[in-house]
């Protein structure tokens, strides 16, 4: 019979309200949807998990709403969830064993579990509600969650000699408890005076034909009869002992009770399907399509199969119709690289470990544009699969077109109509010494003349140039280097290539002379720790960064340095990094010392958005005042592991990729213009509930504004951070000022003073 697909999108406005115009110090999240791993809910509302967050559909009018840290919810890596019909309330378990419960869009946290002190494996694998309690399965026993009070009740540690034990599911019908355990199958009498006592629980496994080993799930469809899964097989409880309920060969993801069906996720892209079993065992619907190739778990209402899938996200099955519901997203997290230019920001999600390994990542690219998230791999684009880790990122600016670099795969250039060139074999690219076909493609710059710059990891000409006209030139970088290792490319104002070189080789220099193809002029020079070496705190290099002054700005794994004589690097006196000492606390000390710096933005007001394994700073100019520290347990941040800052100079907003999703804060700084053009205030005109900052952007560069009544009295004065102003509506006496029209005046360097636009408060 034919299947129809219907995809349901919620737009990423829906989430993010008057996304162009956040107020100054908003932050936004962009976590990815499409990854659902459990589903649970009633017969009004399905709920979602992703790994990164919580979404639900009401069922009457099919909307979607999005629960993330950014609107309450108390971490971000989401574990399981479970929906309790008896108290109306979600219980949302993370991978940190922090617990939330969620009713009516109200979040009550329980973190006893998280902060005890007890040792063992605190993971929650899997809930079960029941009368008003959640039973949390856990790697150390069952803790059991008093859902009225916010509180952990009691704790069950049942291993066979009183030692804790995993349990991975736990089910009971009127009599019974059943849990699947790590040594088998445990019941215990749901009258039992101390469950907290292991001695009563029983030891089913090893009796009446279930033979010994873990259970990984429990579920009763008629009493007295459990049903477990064991090694990818479905057994039951009948009279005569232990018998085969169900089998198909095919991996068992999990089984979820449906009033008198059991419902089973099994298999894996073309084996993936869903199976729905009645109580004697037979099939009485099979369900199977592309639209869900990984099915995790399973729910139904009525006659609709609601699927958590890992690929598709939340797919409802009704009839012969597949209908998916997923937030507009990024497909997955961003782990390499992140670009802005003209208003769009992209993203990469491949990515390599510490030895410079890829780890096969086929999520793509993700395009950010007017508040949509666009995905680009073999989805929807046909070759992509043969492109893993796409990494380094870099926009032509004379067709918008989007290159990137996948290690193992290749170049790739992405046009603005989704028409594709893929480079490997076809270029001069070249692969490692005993890697046959493998092109890794491992950083990417264009110049002001629109040649490409490739860095070519592991090649003995590890770094190439395609030139504006199409034409190619390659180098072999005249320095021993661990692997042939390259990375991160960076042009400074005098068009010197920067190139960072993993495996602790340090930072490259090259400048090709007035002509890439003439090699008589070609200067070279690398950077490594020590004085007469070029004083690099360390000679392992995860990022650079060009400042509005010229400077190259260096992030190491033991801190940060600065290169201030990028015109000396091939002259004498030779040119030597500068390691900031700056005071901490009561003492003077390296910037950064210690921390790994792994990302560095530069924003409007030169200003450095600095990204480590420790959360996001932004530091002056010169680097010697810390005016943010956002950590994941402080702020919004999603996570400390920052990986990548780019910054919307238009706006100001600052984007940080990081091991647990995209997310943004709305800054003070936008880049400045030439002339006073399309000056904006937000919010205009002001309502009289509003505190928070005043933005005025579109600004000629470092301006100095005026703010002034009507009558000429000045109000407020400041300069510029960038191309924008900020401003808390008061006066200088600390007064918020009083209804009517202010006027805002703008003073360039010529001293020229122009009338820019008119603020409106309301009170």
């Amino acid at each position: 019979m034919k299947k129809f697909v219907c995809l349901v999108w919620l737009t990423a406005s829906f989430f993010y309200s008057r996304a162009q115009l956040q107020p100054i110090g908003s932050w936004r999240e962009h976590l990815p949807y499409h990854q659902a791993i459990a589903v649970s809910g009633s017969s009004n509302q399905i709920f979602a998990a992703t790994p990164y967050s919580v979404f639900s559909v009401q069922l009457l009018d099919n909307s979607l709403h999005a629960f993330s840290k950014m609107s309450g919810l108390s971490a971000t890596g989401v574990s399981t969830i479970a929906f309790d019909v008896f108290t109306n309330k979600l219980i949302i378990a993370y991978l940190n064993s922090d617990i939330d419960i969620l009713k009516d869009d109200l979040i009550k946290n329980i973190h006893a579990f998280k902060e005890s002190s007890v040792a063992g494996d605190k993971r929650i694998f899997q809930i079960y509600c029941l009368n008003g309690k959640a039973y949390l399965c856990t790697g150390i026993g069952i803790v059991v969650v008093d859902e009225e009070k916010y509180e952990i009740r009691e704790t069950y540690v049942i291993g066979s000699t009183g030692q804790q034990t995993r349990v991975n599911a736990l089910t009971s019908d009127k009599s019974k408890f059943y849990a699947a355990t790590v040594e088998g199958l445990k019941w215990a009498a749901t009258n039992s005076p101390n469950l907290s006592d292991y001695h009563n629980w029983q030891l089913e496994s090893s009796t009446n034909g279930l033979s010994a080993g873990p259970i990984t799930g429990v579920e009763v469809l008629t009493d007295d009869h459990p049903i477990v899964l064991k090694n990818d097989s479905l057994l039951i409880k009948q009279s005569s002992g232990w018998n085969l309920f169900y089998s198909s060969g095919r991996h068992i993801q999990s089984i979820t009770k449906s009033s008198s069906q059991l419902i089973v996720c099994e298999g894996l892209q073309s084996t993936a399907r869903v199976v729905i079993l009645n109580a004697d065992g037979s099939v009485s619907k099979m369900i199977q399509n592309g639209v869900v190739p990984r099915p995790m778990q399973a729910f139904a209402v009525g006659n609709d199969v609601w699927i958590a899938d890992s690929s598709s996200g939340l797919v409802k099955y009704s009839g012969n119709t597949f209908s998916s519901y997923v937030p507009n997203s990024p497909q997955s997290i961003a782990l390499g690289d992140l670009k802005i230019k003209e208003k769009k920001l992209w993203a990469s999600s491949g990515s390599v470990n510490a030895s410079w390994v890829g780890q096969q990542n086929k999520n793509g690219l993700y395009r950010y544009s007017n508040n949509t998230w666009d995905n680009f791999n073999s989805t929807n684009l046909p070759g992509l699969d043969s492109l893993p880790d796409l990494i380094p990122l870099a926009i032509d600016v004379r067709d918008g077109s989007v290159w990137s670099g996948s290690f193992g795969g290749g170049l790739l250039q992405l046009k603005e109509d989704n028409s594709r060139i893929i480079f490997k074999q076809n270029s001069p690219l070249q692969s490692p010494p005993g890697l046959p076909g493998v092109y890794n493609v491992s950083g990417l710059a264009f110049d002001v003349q629109n040649n490409l710059w490739i860095a070519n990891y592991g090649a003995a000409q590890n770094l190439h140039v395609r030139k504006a006209d199409g034409n190619w030139r390659s180098f072999s970088i005249p320095f021993s280097l661990t692997e042939n290792a390259v990375s991160n490319i960076l042009i400074d104002d005098l068009d010197q290539k920067w190139i960072i070189s993993p495996k602790g080789n340090g930072l490259i220099c090259f400048n090709h002379g007035a002509s890439i193809d003439n090699t008589g002029d070609d200067q070279w020079r690398i950077f490594k720790m020590g004085q007469g070496n070029g004083n690099l705190p360390d000679n392992n290099v995860l990022s650079i960064a060009k400042d509005k002054s010229g400077f190259i700005w260096v992030g190491t794994s033991n801190g940060l340095a600065i290169i201030p004589c990028t015109q000396q690097i091939f002259g004498a006196p030779a040119c030597e990094a500068v390691i900031p000492v700056v005071q901490q606390g009561n003492f003077n000390g390296y910037l950064f010392n210690g921390e790994q710096v792994q990302a560095i933005a530069v924003d409007g007001a030169d200003r450095k958005w600095i990204g480590t394994k420790h959360g996001a700073w932004l530091i002056s100019a010169d680097g010697e005042k810390t005016i943010y520290h956002f950590t994941a347990d402080q702020s919004p941040l999603l996570d400390d592991d920052v990986r990548a800052i780019a910054i919307d100079g238009s706006t100001g907003e600052v984007f940080f990729a990081t091991t647990s999703g995209i997310c943004s804060f709305r800054s003070t700084a936008t880049e400045g213009g030439t002339q006073n053009a399309n000056v904006l205030v937000f919010p205009n005109p002001v309502p009289p509930t509003y505190t928070g900052q005043i933005a005025l952007r579109g600004l000629v560069e470092n301006a100095t504004v005026k703010i002034t009544e009507l009558d000429g009295r000045l109000v407020y004065q400041a300069r510029a951070l960038g191309g924008q102003v900020i401003w808390n509506g008061k006066d200088y006496k600390g007064k918020r000022v009083a209804s009517g029209i202010y006027l805002v005046l703008i003073t360039d360097d010529t001293r020229k003073e122009n009338l820019a636009t008119k603020i409106v408060f309301l009170h």
